[in-house]
C-alpha cells in the first residue's frame, strides 16, 4: 500500500481590529485558546492555533488588529501582524462584511497588493449571518476594489456558517513537509500567557470603552498545587491613578467581578481549578515604555 505524503503549512489570518480573526481560530480548532470580546485591539501578540491529523498539520498565525498606532505597543503590534506576512504559505484577510471598507482595511489591502503570489490570498468577508442576501453582490464588490483575491469566502466566525468550506480550501493547498510541532499542542503560547489574555478579556467585558486599553496584566506567579488545584497571582498595571478606583470597584466589586469571569474562563483552558489574585499597580505611560513592554512579552523578538 502506497504511503500517503504528509502536508503541513502556516496560514497569517490578518484584518483590523474586532473582525473575528481568534472567533474564528477558536472555532476552527474546536477550543478557546484566544480571547475574544467585542472591543477592538483584544488581541496584542501572534498567537499560533494548530491542528494535526494523520496526513496534515495546519498552523494558522492568530495576529494582533492593523489599526492607526498611538503608542509603542500599537507600532509593535502593527508590525508583527505584517511581519507575518512574508513567511506563510496562505493569507487569509478577514474583514467585517456588515461595513463599508474603512480606513485600515485600505492600509492592509495595500500592503498585501506588494505580495508576490497573489495567488496565496483568500478573502474572508465574516458576519454573512448578519448580512441580508440582496447586499452579498455589493459588499462583495466594495471589497474586492480594494484587491483582487481570486478566491473570496462570506462566513460566520461566530456560527460556524461557511468556515468548514474555508478549512477544506487551506488544506487543499498545503505543501508537502514535515509536522512542525507535536501532534497534540494546539498553540506555541504556554498557560500563563494564555491565562493573561483570558484575564484582559475579562477586563474588556466588564469595563468601560476607554479603560482595558491602558491596562496591561503582568503574571507575577503560576503554580501547579496539584493535579487539579492551580494558584495565579497577576498584577493590572494602570496608567492613571483615576482609573484605580474604577477597576477595583466600590468594597471592591468590580475586581472580583473581572477576577470571577477571568477564573472561569482559564479554569475551561486549563482543565483545573484554579485560585486568581489579582493585584492593581500604576504604571504610567507604560505603552511607551520599551523595558516594560519586553517583560510583558510585546516587544519584537529577535
Amino acid at each position: 500500500m502506497e504511503e500517503q505524503t504528509f502536508h503541513s503549512g502556516f496560514v497569517s489570518i490578518i484584518g483590523r481590529p474586532n473582525v473575528g480573526k481568534s472567533t474564528l481560530i477558536n472555532y476552527l480548532l474546536g477550543q478557546k485558546i484566544a480571547a475574544v470580546s467585542p472591543r477592538p485591539q483584544t488581541t496584542r501578540r501572534l498567537q499560533l492555533g494548530i491542528i494535526t491529523t494523520e496526513t496534515y498539520q495546519l498552523i494558522f498565525v492568530d495576529t494582533p488588529g492593523i489599526h492607526k498606532p498611538q503608542s509603542k505597543l500599537g507600532e509593535m503590534m502593527n508590525d508583527s501582524a505584517l511581519g507575518t506576512l512574508q513567511d506563510v504559505d496562505c493569507i487569509a484577510w478577514m474583514v467585517d462584511g456588515t461595513m463599508l471598507p474603512t480606513e485600515e482595511d485600505r492600509v492592509i489591502a495595500n500592503q498585501l497588493q506588494k505580495i508576490k503570489k497573489q495567488d496565496q490570498i483568500l478573502l474572508v468577508i465574516n458576519k454573512k449571518d448578519q448580512i441580508p442576501a440582496t447586499k452579498i453582490s455589493s459588499v462583495k464588490e466594495n471589497y474586492q476594489t480594494l484587491l483582487s483575491a481570486r478566491e473570496i469566502f462570506f462566513l460566520s466566525s461566530k456560527t460556524g456558517e461557511g468556515c468548514d468550506e474555508l478549512l477544506q480550501t487551506i488544506i487543499s493547498r498545503l505543501p508537502e513537509g514535515p509536522a512542525f510541532y507535536d501532534p497534540d499542542q494546539i498553540t506555541d503560547l504556554y498557560e500563563r500567557e494564555i491565562a493573561s489574555d483570558l484575564i484582559r478579556e475579562s477586563l474588556l467585558k466588564n469595563l468601560d470603552d476607554e479603560i482595558p486599553h491602558a491596562i496591561a496584566v503582568r503574571i507575577d506567579d503560576y503554580k501547579d498545587r496539584s493535579e487539579t488545584n492551580s494558584y495565579i497571582m497577576a498584577t493590572l498595571l494602570l496608567e492613571r491613578e483615576t482609573h484605580k478606583g474604577i477597576v477595583i470597584g466600590k468594597n471592591g466589586e468590580m475586581i472580583k467581578k473581572i477576577g470571577l469571569d477571568a477564573r472561569r474562563e482559564i479554569e475551561k483552558m486549563a482543565d483545573r481549578k484554579i485560585y486568581l489574585e489579582l493585584r492593581v499597580k500604576v504604571e504610567k505611560n507604560w505603552q511607551n515604555n520599551p523595558q516594560i513592554l519586553k517583560i510583558l512579552g510585546y516587544s519584537k523578538k529577535d
